[in-house]
């Protein structure tokens, strides 16, 4: 039940996206500490930031490239683990200022970060 009320509010968050230049960003922290000033950004003025997220806990935003540079470039995710350690990896490209994918998923795990990508299907 509760992967059924997950996957209807992913959808409902994605469709309220539709046509807008921008990425829909789902941060899973599968570490078993509390991760935090999560900042994940596309350039220096266009990011979302999170202040912490829990172990097993995700976050679900859209991150609006409206006013994003209108060259070409990567996806940052930056954070903090509770040991004070601050990680930092990128990942994925958008081209002319805008988004070539729909979403990424950002899997924060004990030892490493990884960043899925989904496009848009033709």
């Amino acid at each position: 039940m509760k992967k059924l009320i997950s996957i209807l509010v992913l959808l409902m968050i994605s469709s309220c996206h539709l046509g807008k230049n921008g990425i829909l960003v789902e941060i899973k922290n599968t570490s078993n500490e509390t991760i935090h000033n999560v900042t994940f950004s596309s350039d220096h003025k266009t990011k979302l930031e999170i202040e912490k997220i829990k172990p097993n806990e995700s976050v679900v935003e859209f991150l609006d490239m409206t006013n994003n540079q209108k060259g070409d470039g990567a996806y940052g995710l930056i954070f903090e683990r509770e040991n004070g350690k601050k990680e930092q990896t990128g990942g994925g490209y958008y081209t002319n200022g805008g988004s070539l994918d729909r979403k990424v998923i950002c899997e924060i795990k004990k030892d490493t970060v990884l960043m899925q990508f989904t496009g848009p299907v033709y």
